[in-house]
């Protein structure tokens, strides 16, 4: 079973730009579906971008234009880079396995890791 260790969050002002990464052991990270996902205080996880085994993509609405993700399958790695940040981007992002359809992504493992916190000041 694959494990994922997000990294790279922090404190950035409105406007500004970070790349989170999300890195996973096993030999096996080829064949999976990665979505990034985030959680601010009081609300609840959400979606934000998912990526195929082939590096088909899909994005939230909010962050299209703004967010990119890409893999590098050599590397066993994920990233989330994300320009022009603004305030209601601040949550603990989170990256996960799941399933990527044309319609959809869909979560596919209740465990998560500890996130890596994304603060924005403006």
């Amino acid at each position: 079973q694959v494990q994922l260790v997000e990294s790279g969050g922090g404190l950035v002002q409105a406007g500004g730009s970070l790349r989170l990464s999300c890195a996973a052991s096993g030999s096996t990270f080829r064949f999976y579906a990665i979505g990034w996902y985030r959680q601010a205080p009081g609300k609840q996880r959400e979606l934000v971008a998912a990526i195929s085994s082939g590096g088909s993509t899909k994005y939230t609405d909010s962050v299209k234009g703004r967010f990119t993700i890409s893999r590098d399958n050599a590397k066993n790695t994920v990233y989330l880079q994300m320009n022009t940040l603004q305030p209601e981007d601040a949550a603990v992002y989170y990256c996960n396995t799941g399933s990527y359809y044309s319609s959809g992504y869909y979560g596919a493992s209740e465990y998560w890791g500890q996130g890596t916190r994304v603060s924005v000041s403006s």
